[in-house]
């Protein structure tokens, strides 16, 4: 048995990094096979000198996420105690080879959590990314920024954005206007975020030069998207047939990010929701990755997360 002590700037500084609850540390005790003491500003493990290591490498990585800006949360901890716990720790560390920031000409733009930097790298490493999880964790945020920063740097040509127009409660023939009015309101998200990170008077400039193209889901049958980064949003009210449609329109040097929430499906019950189907016609093909969102990456009003959560619970009494 040996002893290491690891000291910190202070106490809340090491504190934050596991969450300030001694229910993290005692789960770190039992997957590494030590015993932690936290005093002031130090904490101190016993144990064999390879899970010493192991210790010393997990809160190394929770304070470089911490440097780069990410808040950790009770699942971050958790995942860093484990991967390191399995042997990841390089795969974890590659996670913090750099800081992600995303340059947009409004502001720069920061992941919050360690599941929207996975999320960011693995849009930047592959061609097409299922963003999947709860409202608030800033899967189409994220996905828009990165698409805006491509555009920007001259890595595309072209930004493509789209929503399937599926109504939450209401009839399209219902509301007032014409085809085009009625289908803007399900495209305002889209301009709320592209609003966020480039100035009006630019994004009308690019849209008019078909630059930027905000459609709904349907005006993308029979076409060939080369040369673009196309986010397709909300795609858990797709169908089967849509979701096929919008995949095979990818072309040469393009990227897409298709994101959904699978606990807000609007679509018929009778109809299958094309992103549910997805997940199991797509197991594990080269360029094609699934990330999924947890609450704890909501970064939304802390209740958000606390919703979630008991919705969940509420809709899964046995797990």
């Amino acid at each position: 048995m040996a002893t290491r002590k690891l000291h910190f700037q202070n106490p809340r500084q090491l504190s934050l990094l596991y969450c300030g609850k001694e229910e993290n540390l005692r789960s770190a005790e039992k997957l590494l096979e030590v015993a932690i003491v936290t005093r002031d500003g130090w904490l101190q493990a016993d144990g064999e000198e390879e899970a010493l290591d192991k210790i010393e490498a997990a809160f190394d990585l929770l304070q470089a996420a911490r440097d780069q800006g990410l808040a950790i949360k009770n699942r971050d901890f958790s995942n860093v105690i484990e991967g390191v716990a399995a042997g990841k720790e390089e795969e974890l560390r590659s996670l913090f080879d750099q800081a992600t920031v995303i340059k947009t000409r409004r502001d720069s733009i920061v992941p919050k959590t360690l599941g929207q930097k996975k999320y960011l790298q693995t849009i930047f490493d592959n061609d097409i990314v299922f963003g999947i999880g709860p409202a608030g964790t800033g899967k189409t945020y994220l996905a828009m920024a990165a698409a805006v920063s491509k555009l920007l740097d001259g890595s595309v040509k072209r930004l493509i954005l789209s929503r399937p127009a599926v109504e939450a409660g209401e009839t399209l023939g219902f509301l007032p206007g014409d085809l085009q009015e009625k289908i803007l309101p399900y495209l305002t998200p889209l301009y709320d975020a592209l609003y966020d990170m480039m100035d009006r008077d630019d994004v009308a400039k690019l849209i008019e030069k078909g630059v930027i193209e905000i459609a709904p889901l349907a005006y993308m049958r029979g076409r060939t998207l080369s040369d673009s980064f196309i986010i397709l949003d909300e795609a858990q009210n797709t169908t089967p047939q849509q979701m096929m449609m919008f995949l095979t329109r990818l072309g040469n040097d393009s990227k897409m990010v298709i994101t959904g929430d699978i606990t807000q499906i609007d679509i018929p019950a009778s109809k299958t929701s094309g992103l549910l189907e997805i997940r199991k016609v797509i197991k594990s093909l080269d360029g094609i990755k699934f990330h999924f969102f947890e609450s704890t990456d909501v970064v939304r009003h802390h209740l958000v997360q606390k919703i979630i959560e008991a919705y969940d619970a509420y809709r899964n009494p046995s797990e």
